[in-house]
């Protein structure tokens, strides 16, 4: 058996393993939370079991833009805890992804915890309200959960156009560059196929989009590589 074979099987234990967990974590803290289990091997079919129906996944579905985040981070991902989101149909989540790792260090999956608070929330503005301790709430970022791989790049693609305030006509260059620099931050481009579809979306050919996209990551490189030596660019010590 080669190496990778043999880390192939490392990964599909790891998985197994969980599989049974996923049910039990969902039973335990009741119908408000939803436990899914990611094998980002496979990004379009990335949920291989869910407990629970908070973001409305099901086994064989997409992952959602936090995954294409992992994805994106590869090896130097980490977990994220207890972090506040709201699905697109309003449901406040408070949540936690621990990524999976092999033997190797490697990156390959996640264990997801999604517990469904919006209640408490209401309850909580609720008590302010009559306590006189009324105010602005933070806001609450938005994040695309699908089933579809597809409908979760459309949605990073319209919230990228939408604070960008206009169309890919009216953007300059830089603004392309930073709509791509963004979109390749959250993993888009690690979707098979998503550079099509962002493409299509833009109208414009899958070869400016490529061009694009490598001039977007060469301006990133260059400027990593700035900020880890600073007298590359002619700056003293």
């Amino acid at each position: 058996m080669t190496a990778e074979r043999a880390l192939d099987a490392e990964r599909d234990a790891i998985v197994a393993a969980l599989t049974p967990v996923v049910a039990g974590l969902a039973a335990t803290f009741g119908p408000m939370c939803e436990v899914v289990l990611h094998d980002y091997r496979r990004p379009e079919k990335s949920v291989v079991a869910v407990a629970g129906s908070v973001t409305g996944r099901t086994a064989g579905g997409a992952m959602s833009e936090i995954g294409m985040r992992i994805v994106a981070r590869g090896d130097e991902a980490g977990d994220e805890l207890n972090y506040v989101t709201r699905t697109r149909n309003g449901k406040l989540v408070k949540a936690s992804t621990m990524v999976l790792r092999d033997s190797t260090g490697t990156v390959f999956g996640a264990l997801c915890v999604n517990l469904d608070v919006t209640a408490v929330g209401d309850a909580h503005a609720l008590l302010g309200a009559l306590a006189g301790l009324g105010g602005t709430p933070a806001e609450v970022p938005v994040t695309t959960f699908g089933n579809d791989i597809d409908s979760v790049v459309d949605a990073i693609l319209d919230a990228h156009q939408l604070r960008q305030n206009g169309s890919w006509a009216a953007l300059d260059r830089a603004q392309r560059l930073e709509l791509f620099r963004g979109l390749d931050e959250r993993g888009v481009f690690a979707v098979r196929r998503a550079i099509e579809q962002v493409a299509a979306r833009l109208g414009i050919s899958r070869a400016s989009a490529y061009s694009y996209l490598s001039q977007a990551r060469a301006e990133a490189g260059a400027a990593a590589d700035r900020a880890a030596d600073p007298t590359s660019s002619g700056g003293q010590a």
